[in-house]
């Protein structure tokens, strides 16, 4: 098993899931195919499956739970690019999904991933496992008003003014550290880990949360847009208070080491075999997209 066959593995899921479904009716579909098929990193579906695979030998049984994490990720993309939000035009290395198919249509895009991914999840519950059902209801919690949704209003609501340290945590918690955790402690709970697992990966989860969006906010300064394939400083030509602007470049570099270097303490704690969490942990550190 290595990290590029789990992102193949992913991908051939969600093409298989949309190009099986007979009564799937293109008008209705191709916006959100548009979306979930152009590319991406798939990191939250990869941290599922991996720390699933830390308690359970075959991640493939787990694949509708991860595939549908990637489509609530994807439309919180495509609502993100809206003009009412961060007016974007590219994500992905390609036009953002309002430029291609207009606002409305884009908006009823990201409405219809949230959806499949609630049916996904669903039908895997049909069964009765308890730990389907657990996790199943973190991903929707994450999600919701009081995860990621609650991250995204602090966003809109702090543009053009300057807010605390607390305020910019919070935000990137919830906004973009909600949907990682989550990732994780899905993944740890579908594989029925202990306890005491679960309590560190949480803990594993947060921090690499934050350095990933601290990561993101490196990137939007000194990124390329070639290799990002998605345009830079967009924070600044929208007034928002970021990592950048509360700690400076070089600050925000040592925090992402810093906790990086605590994420891979958690992880020693942990008795199962971390070593692809590893790897995935320092290919985020030092990403280039």
């Amino acid at each position: 098993m290595n990290i590029k066959s789990i992102k193949d593995a992913v991908e051939q899921w969600i093409s298989d899931y949309f190009d099986e479904k007979p009564e799937i009716d293109t008008r209705n579909f191709e916006a959100m195919i548009y979306s979930i098929k152009v590319g991406g990193k798939r990191v939250r579906p990869i941290l599922m499956l991996l720390t699933y695979d830390m308690y359970k030998e075959d991640y493939k049984n787990i694949l509708p739970f991860a595939a549908a994490l990637e489509m609530i990720h994807t439309y919180s993309l495509i609502h993100d690019d809206l003009p009412c939000m961060d007016n974007d035009d590219l994500r992905r290395g390609k036009p953002t999904n309002h430029k291609i198919y207009g606002e409305a249509i884009a908006v009823l895009a990201g409405d219809g991933l949230l959806n499949e991914a609630m049916i996904i999840m669903l039908n895997q519950c049909l069964d009765g496992n308890l730990d389907k059902i657990k996790a199943s209801a973190c991903i929707a919690k994450a999600s919701g008003s009081q995860g990621m949704i609650a991250g995204q209003i602090c966003d809109i609501l702090s543009e053009g003014i300057a807010i605390s340290e607390e305020e910019l945590l919070y935000m990137h918690r919830n906004k973009t550290g909600q949907l990682i955790k989550v990732a994780i402690v899905g993944g740890a709970i579908l594989g029925n880990a202990n306890e005491e697992d679960l309590s560190n990966l949480k803990d594993y989860g947060d921090k690499l949360g934050l350095a990933f969006q601290i990561k993101d906010d490196i990137l939007d300064v000194i990124g390329d847009v070639t290799v990002l394939g998605k345009n830079v400083k967009s924070d600044e030509s929208n007034n928002k208070t970021t990592f950048i602007t509360m700690y400076g470049l070089e600050k925000c570099k040592e925090k992402c080491n810093d906790l990086t270097k605590e994420c891979f303490q958690i992880l020693k704690k942990i008795k199962a075999n971390t070593k692809y969490l590893e790897e995935i942990t320092e290919f985020l550190l030092k990403r280039k997209y």
